[in-house]
This record gives C-alpha cells, structure tokens and sequence, in this order.
C-alpha cells in the first residue's frame, strides 16, 4: 500500500543495505532518534517508522530471537506487559476503538525483519475509509515525532500503574 505522505521513508529508501539488525541497534542504543518509547530488561517498544496507523508501536525482545518459542518465560512476560502498557498509553492519547496485535513470523508472512517484534496497532471505527479503496493510500494524519511525545510519557504512566480495561 503507498502512503500519501511519509517523509520518513525516504531515509530508509535512500540508506541502501543495512547492516546489522535495526532493533537490535535500538535495544542497544535506544535514543529518541530511534523511536524507542521504553527499554526494559529483556523487552522494548519502539515505535513503527512505516505505519499502518497512527500510533503503531512494536514490541520486541531485546535479545535477538526469530520465533516466539525462542523465548524465555520471563521475556514473553515482559513482552506481554509491554503490549498491555502500549494499549493503555495508546487509549489516553488517542482513544482508539480497538487494537490489531500480532506478529509476523518469516518473510513469506510479511515479517520485514527476524527479530521477533509485536505489533500493536490502534484502529478506529471507519478508518479504512476511501483512500485505501480508490487509491490503494494509506493516510497518517500526525508525524511520528508528534506521536513519540505524546506517547512517550503515558507509556512510563502505564508501566507504573500496569491497568488493563479491555479491548479498547
């Protein structure tokens, strides 16, 4: 799917190969540059520089692991605490009316790295509205460094209170 506008993008097209895993960089140096909201211990949330929609964050263990089953128990739970955060910061920013949360495992199901990562995606009634039907775009309508701000302190608000009400 195209985007109307992602001027972020370019930086990842025009930077070629990579070396090295990008969240494995980010667990190890998690700067705002990066996008990371909260480093853990054994887990992290960054947020998506190519989104499905605003507020697409991603969860990810910091050791470098492809398959869920890699995991140890106390990553899966760090990890399933830091989903729980993420809906809950996501809720106060943005009051989402429901969240896409999933993982993609291998390249042929649409996983764009092997480093095991969570998505966690909010979606609003009607927010597949005509663009993506006329013209196959998706609109973002707020710039990730906006976003980052605003999602930043609810994330640390979240983690200290740890309250789950549901879906959305």
């Amino acid at each position: 799917m195209r985007r109307l506008w992602a001027p972020w993008r370019m930086e990842y097209i025009s930077s070629g190969e990579r070396g090295g895993c990008v969240l494995c960089e980010a667990a190890r140096d998690p700067v705002e540059e990066r996008l990371v909201l909260h480093r853990g211990e054994r887990a992290f949330i960054i947020m998506n520089k190519f989104p499905y929609n605003n507020g697409h964050l991603m969860v990810a263990p910091v050791r470098h692991v492809r398959l869920p089953g890699e995991l140890s128990d106390e990553e899966a739970l760090e990890i399933h605490r830091l989903i729980s955060a993420s809906m809950e910061a996501l809720r106060r920013a943005m009051n989402p009316d429901g969240f896409n949360i999933g993982v993609n495992v291998g390249r042929h199901a649409g996983a764009g790295m092997d480093h095991l990562h969570y998505h966690v995606v909010p979606r609003w009634a009607g927010d597949t509205n005509f663009m993506p039907v006329l013209a196959d775009v998706k609109v973002i309508p707020q710039h990730l460094r906006t976003t980052y701000e605003q999602l930043r302190p609810l994330i640390q608000e979240a983690l200290r209170g740890s309250t789950s009400r549901g879906p959305a």
